[in-house]
């Protein structure tokens, strides 16, 4: 097809430096794939003279015979094309992340590119976020995943948060040590490794001991909505509760205090699959707010 496209272009312009200019490659490049073709069919579709080219009569009949085939694979993809535009990109992401960090976004994504359609899949299944049909997902670990190309979106620091009102009630909770023996809120979920209040205040050099006054619910932003209406302490994941902080509806008992692990959230884009101009723009666009975010330190 390579070759195909030089000689077409050669036999349109009737130059192999007009080729050149139409295709963006060297003169040298175009004048090698068209003898390269003629070699192949052992036939000259060109006579050459010092600093011209004509078509012979078998130039001729080829470029008449290739021209149907070449409009038809170019209309052909200039259809799908149109369909791909059309289509919306399949964007897998956590629970907590697609309700706390993208959702928020998304009308600042429709003010300031081109109509693309996002549909938005949540799940703390990694499965569900990497099946076949999802285009771009978004999960936590340490970027290795097989047949995926990845991208940090943020690292991964936690820190305990509250609402204002809370704090103001148990201002005991602006010591670690204390923290066991307030009301804890925690999240419940298959995912062993992801931080817990227990694993948290190790970091700490806290004893969590049985944490029974802690208050258990099986989703990441349903554990934030309850901090937000004063019911206790939850974890809170840099980035995903800037915005609750930015606001004043959450604040931070321990001040700067925080953890800060090895993982963190990237872009995932299947490698089998081929782009699309949506599925293109929503990466780019993930990626320009990963440039524009906020930083935490160690």
């Amino acid at each position: 097809m390579d070759y195909l496209l030089a000689f077409e272009a050669a036999a349109d312009q009737m130059s192999f430096a007009g080729a050149a200019r139409q295709l963006n490659i060297s003169e040298t490049a175009i004048s090698r794939k068209v003898r390269l073709l003629e070699l192949h069919f052992g036939l000259d579709f060109f006579s050459r003279g010092h600093r011209s080219i004509e078509l012979t009569a078998q130039g001729r009949e080829f470029q008449a015979r290739i021209l149907p085939a070449l409009e038809l694979l170019r209309s052909a993809a200039d259809d799908m094309l149109k369909t791909s535009q059309k289509r919306p990109v399949v964007l897998a992401a956590t629970n907590s992340v697609a309700s706390l960090w993208l959702t928020p976004r998304l009308h600042d994504f429709r003010q300031t590119t081109k109509p693309v359609s996002i549909m938005l899949v949540a799940s703390d299944n990694d499965d569900e976020c990497l099946a076949e049909t999802v285009d771009l997902a978004i999960l936590r670990g340490d970027g290795d995943w097989k047949g995926f190309e990845a991208e940090r979106l943020f690292g991964e620091t936690v820190f305990p948060v509250c609402s204002p009102d809370f704090l103001a009630r148990h201002p005991e909770v602006t010591e670690a040590k204390n923290l066991p023996a307030a009301p804890l809120i925690e999240v419940s979920s298959s995912h062993t490794e992801w931080m817990n209040w227990r694993i948290f205040l190790s970091h700490l050099g806290v004893n969590g001991g049985r944490l029974d006054r802690a208050t258990l619910f099986n989703a990441y932003p349903l554990s934030i909505q309850a901090a937000v209406d004063g019911l206790g302490v939850a974890l809170g994941w840099a980035h995903l509760v800037d915005p609750l902080l930015d606001s004043g509806q959450l604040v931070r008992p321990l001040g700067d205090q925080q953890v800060r692990t090895e993982h963190g959230y990237y872009l995932l884009v299947p490698k089998n699959r081929p782009a699309f101009p949506g599925r293109s723009e929503v990466a780019d666009w993930l990626m320009q707010m990963s440039a524009n975010r906020k930083r935490y330190g160690p």
